[in-house]
């Protein structure tokens, strides 16, 4: 811009901490360029102040001209900022460390990309040239999975215990509802150097997989506050003394209704609680407890109800409480898988009573032991293996086998059927308040499914020392802490959705719209800059919902 001094430009200062536009004429005085002042441009964000120096250059975009502006390359931006500043409202970067240090920073960005991009952690840092989440959280340079991984992972796994205090007396309180609840997650190659990765029982019915048992703690309504990784065989009661005692002590949490899973609250457990004070428990019975009752005349099979709910307790131990439930579609469920293996199992021993070919009496027990035991369907089945009377001075026998009629019947009248049980208080917890907060595990299900397979994938695992899948599972937790509060301020968006077919939005789909929202270097007339996105007016509603401004 010409002007009766000299030329009219404005000059970009970004030594600063928020970038200065000096307005100046440059001019020629006695062979030397002179310089004069008229005034200053603050408030400026620094592709605005970009675009205000092509203007004083009268650099405008021509119509007929597309390659004056170009967009030189797009980076994700708008998940990874949402939720860094979620976290931040939260303050979970002060409850990782108290003082802000590299590692922090690098933790941050592993649980935000989590939530968006899950995989490895080598393939989180080779998406530094796709996403601006790296430079969010203050690494500019190309990341290093070894530095900004895996050495941020071991310092995390050192503060997990303080982590988890702290979540625990933000999010627990004496005499509040603990859910707790355990989990498998299977392994694929070989962990022989591995005390945590070993065979068990596999609730993901993965046979023949070697996995390793996670146990979450969450609050009443689903939020996580504390996880631990046992070794792959551990069993679900043995973890529940170390669990309670730990939120009692560490977290120093006096009075507490610890809430667990059929198999938890067992009698052998209750047993080596019953000197911890200030503890009551909900749990629910195994099969083989309710069928006690059954012959101890405790309870009888008419006073399970699909519309009331009876509670009754033992005269032996009057504190111990039992709720007795009936739902109809479990058993609907029930009965029909009752049946489907019944008829493999039936067509299985039609076959071995038919083998023509001459054997012991030994290997055709063990065939029929075999199947029974493929199918747990034994205790229903009569059978037999007799000498074939035909071939009596043979080694032929034969497989003599009927179902017992009775036995499925009585077994029927149990499906569906479920006793919760509770030494809590009826002052406290009326019936019905004791089968609600049972039925809350709901909430730490649900937390599986997302760290399993919905949202975070915690497996496939990637790392062979235990010490590193630890922390890959509390790293995962932290992301999901996230995720949870930010389904709280998404309520309003899940609740107005459709149903069905007709439903629009998913935590997922959320992530993928916000996804969309992009940091854009451009290209005018020579100079470059960067330039966010516009969001859409759908990303505005979204952004409002999780109380970020962008």
């Amino acid at each position: 811009m010409q002007t009766a001094n000299g030329n009219l430009h404005l000059e970009i200062q970004t030594t600063r901490k928020s970038p200065v536009g000096i307005l100046r004429t440059s001019f020629r005085e006695n062979g030397k360029m002179m310089h004069t002042q008229h005034g200053r441009i603050t408030g400026c964000s620094p592709q605005q102040l970009k675009l205000l120096q092509l203007a004083f250059r009268e650099r405008v975009v021509p119509v007929d001209d597309p390659q004056a502006f170009r967009i030189l390359n797009s980076r994700e931006y708008g998940a990874s900022y949402a939720i860094l500043t979620i976290a931040k409202q939260l303050g979970l970067h002060r409850i990782l460390y108290s003082r802000s240090e590299p590692w922090v920073s690098s933790a941050l960005a592993m649980i935000v990309g989590r939530l968006v991009y899950a995989g490895s952690k080598l393939a989180l840092c080779n998406h530094h040239p796709n996403t601006c989440l790296w430079e969010l959280c203050g690494i500019d340079e190309s990341p290093d999975v070894d530095v900004h991984c895996y050495a941020p992972m071991d310092r995390l796994l050192q503060r997990q215990a303080a982590i988890q205090t702290t979540l625990a007396r933000r999010h627990l309180t004496s005499g509040h509802l603990v859910l707790y609840d355990i989990t498998s997650v299977y392994f694929e190659g070989e962990y022989n150097d591995s005390e945590l990765v070993r065979f068990g029982y596999n609730r993901d019915r993965k046979k023949g997989r070697e996995q390793i048992v996670v146990g979450l703690i969450c609050n009443a309504q689903g939020c996580p506050v504390g996880v631990e990784v046992y070794a792959g065989n551990t069993k679900d009661e043995t973890t529940v003394v170390d669990k309670v005692h730990e939120i009692k002590a560490r977290y120093g949490i006096e009075k507490i209704i610890f809430v667990g899973d059929r198999g938890m609250v067992t009698r052998s457990t209750i047993e080596a609680l019953k000197d911890e004070q200030d503890l009551q428990t909900i749990g629910a019975l195994t099969h083989g407890e309710m069928m006690t009752l059954l012959k101890d005349k405790v309870i009888t099979l008419d006073l399970f109800d699909e519309r009331d709910i009876h509670e009754v307790s033992d005269p032996a131990d009057p504190t111990r409480r039992y709720c007795l439930c009936r739902n109809p579609q479990s058993a609907q469920r029930e009965s029909q898988t009752r049946q489907r293996l019944l008829d493999l199992t039936t067509t299985a021993l039609a076959d071995i009573a038919a083998y023509k070919r001459a054997t012991t009496a030994e290997k055709l027990g063990a065939r029929v032991g075999k199947l029974l035991a493929k199918y747990k369907m034994g205790k229903f089945i009569q059978w037999s293996i007799q000498a074939d009377p035909q071939q009596a001075t043979s080694r032929r026998h034969r497989l003599a086998w009927s179902i017992d009629a009775d036995k499925v019947e009585r077994e029927k009248r149990f499906d569906g059927c479920y006793i919760i049980t509770s030494d809590v208080d009826k002052d406290l917890m009326q019936t019905l308040d004791v089968v609600r907060a049972y039925k809350s595990l709901t909430f730490v299900e649900r937390a599986f499914r997302n760290l399993k397979t919905v949202q975070l994938e915690i497996r496939p695992v990637y790392h062979k020392n235990d010490e590193r899948i630890r922390s890959h599972v509390f790293l995962c937790m932290l992301a999901y802490y996230l995720q949870w509060h930010m389904e709280q301020r998404l309520a309003p968006l899940f609740s107005s959705d459709g149903k069905g077919q007709d439903r629009r939005w998913t935590f997922r789909g959320v992530i993928d719209c916000l996804v969309q929202i992009t940091r854009n270097r451009v290209a005018v007339n020579g100079a470059e800059f960067d330039q966010n996105s516009t969001p859409t007016p759908e990303q505005e509603h979204l952004l409002e919902l999780l109380q970020v401004t962008m």
